[in-house]
């Protein structure tokens, strides 16, 4: 490049020319908002909008608290056998996140989320169990269509044991080896522009499907996506922001799966029978939560963990998609860890959420 003193100028001619293809191709160069669409961008998009009922009686509940989502060291450690305990002690940060995982082939978006609490309980003492920790979640499938978010095709739930799925008006996606079990429907967020996908979750087990197989009934919260966390004002909170976190982050919970503190063993979090749990119901139940690598229908198709790490496979056993679906992925970081995961998979026991 010249110097402003330099006397070796261009040709005025050459210099309008120059000038002139800069400019076009500065006009021609992608904004912003035409760029590839991050992970993060994509998973806040399609996070869904989340209805929690909110039980507060009982000295389990901790007046409604034992309900709220969190993060899985929301009391600043990564021990799962105290998560129990800590829930109920004074000064414990309760705030609202939400993990999630994106697996991507050439035609799709696969996206997990993952809604933690530190307890499974009940009130009762009738031949229910409660458990330390508590995970469940919903799977989405997005179809790449050429715009910048692509278009939602279905949705696959985690209800303890058991798996349902869904899929939104107009989706081209139809029962399959398993019958679709209600229609996923939208909302407006008043946070964003987007029409957010429902979910919601039961109180006490946790037990998570599309809204309103499952609602509020009394107390509840609503949690909407966003990139702040906040700790509801009470069990009767109709807007509660929750924020996203990487389950592939660096340290983050993918990176913890070997943490004998945290996971009991791969997937499965680690709880005991401390604080008072079980105590005034039938029984506390021990490592009986699973992270989306554990979780587990038990009598469909897919195996333990795939919803999350294979779930191409999981969505072409549960749904009919005209065009198909590649098998071959372009970005999947559980595969990894693929013969440790089949291996658990293989001998794992049955985790009754």
């Amino acid at each position: 490049m010249l110097d402003a003193n330099s006397t070796n100028r261009r040709p005025r001619g050459v210099r309008l020319l120059i000038a002139v293809v800069l400019t076009t191709a500065a006009l021609a160069a992608p904004s912003p908002a035409d760029a590839a669409v991050s992970r993060a961008e994509l998973a806040l998009r399609w996070a869904p909008i989340h209805y929690q009922d909110v039980d507060a009686t009982g000295s389990h509940a901790l007046s409604g608290q034992s309900d709220y989502v969190t993060r899985v060291d929301f009391d600043g450690d990564l021990d799962g056998r105290n998560n129990w305990e800590r829930a109920g002690q004074a000064g414990t940060s309760l705030a609202a996140y939400a993990y999630y995982s994106v697996v991507e082939t050439s035609t799709h978006w696969y996206i997990t989320y993952f809604f933690f609490h530190p307890r499974d309980w009940t009130d009762h003492p009738f031949f229910e169990t409660e458990h330390e920790n508590d995970g469940e979640g919903v799977l989405f499938a997005i179809e790449r269509d050429g715009s910048t978010y692509g278009v939602l095709r279905s949705a696959v739930t985690v209800a303890h044991s058991d798996f349902f799925s869904y899929t939104p008006t107009g989706s081209t996606w139809t029962s399959g080896g398993e019958s679709v079990d209600g229609t996923l429907r939208f909302q407006a967020s008043p946070h964003d522009t987007f029409q957010h996908p429902v979910t919601a979750q039961e109180a006490q087990g946790h037990g998570l499907k599309a809204h309103p197989q499952y609602d509020i009934n009394g107390d509840g919260l609503v949690y909407y996506p966003s990139t702040l966390a906040e700790t509801p004002s009470s069990g009767n909170d109709r807007d509660v922001r929750y924020q996203l976190i990487d389950i592939f982050a660096t340290g983050g919970l993918w990176a913890q799966r070997s943490n004998t503190s945290l996971f009991a063993s791969l997937g499965t979090f680690a709880g005991d029978t401390s604080g008072d749990c079980g105590v005034g119901t039938w029984s506390c139940s021990t490592n009986s939560a699973n992270a989306p690598w554990g979780w587990d229908d038990g009598n469909d198709a897919a195996a333990r963990g795939e919803i999350a790490s294979d779930p191409a496979k999981l969505a072409a056993a549960y749904f009919t998609v005209p065009s198909g679906l590649p098998r071959t992925y372009s970005y999947n970081p559980y595969a990894g860890a693929a013969a440790a995961l089949a291996e658990a998979a293989r001998t794992a026991p049955p985790t009754v959420d």
